[in-house]
């Protein structure tokens, strides 16, 4: 049975969908209470009083979130998450006008102080589909495998410490961002794949 959550998802995505190509003005007041109705669904009085989704333009997609995973033998690099205070592969949401090879890069700069090389593209998945938290959106994750440039270790906004790990021995993580699962599927495949042609 589906939850208010995957219901609510699915009544704003064809809201969203209606008010970019209707160009009937009746329909489009139609597709805004609809916008309506699936905020209301997921108004909680304690949880999320004003929950919104919000106004985008276009046909709805999934959001992106890319991760680096970088290993110095058999050691994963992790970062502290400065708002969490649990580990973490370093990473976030993917920027427009950047490939998804730029954007992990970047990343990676941004909360590690490391300059990064994305070697290859590990895997993709559906965050829910893959156990993950239940979260608003529909989210694709994608693990690169990168290797280290230059610089050096320097905490960030975003990131409290910046510290490697045995894989077999890793810290508590923050479950809503990466698993152990992701770090064990990227370090079979660091062992057994050769690089992988991507942008």
């Amino acid at each position: 049975m589906r939850n208010l959550l995957d219901i609510s998802r699915e009544i704003a995505a064809i809201a969203q969908t209606g008010l970019t190509y209707t160009k009937d003005p009746y329909d489009s007041d139609r597709f805004k209470r609809l916008h309506q109705i699936a905020n209301e669904l997921l108004e909680d009085p304690e949880r999320a009083p004003a929950f919104r989704w919000p106004e985008e333009i276009g046909y709805p997609t999934p959001k992106v979130d890319v991760r680096g995973v970088i290993f110095k033998g058999p050691q994963v690099l992790l970062i502290k998450e400065a708002v969490s205070q649990l580990w973490t592969l370093p990473g976030g949401w993917a920027d427009v006008n950047l490939t998804p090879r730029e954007n992990v890069e970047r990343e990676c700069w941004e909360e590690t102080g490391y300059r990064v090389t994305a070697t290859a593209l590990v895997s993709v998945i559906d965050r829910e589909r893959a156990g993950y938290p239940r979260f608003a959106y529909t989210v694709f994750k994608m693990f690169f495998l990168c290797t280290i440039v230059s610089g050096t270790a320097t905490p960030s906004l975003e990131s409290s410490h910046i510290e490697f790990f045995d894989i077999d021995c890793l810290p508590e993580m923050d479950l809503h961002r990466s698993h152990p699962v992701d770090i064990e599927r990227a370090y079979a495949f660091s062992q057994s794949s050769g690089p992988s042609h991507f942008n």
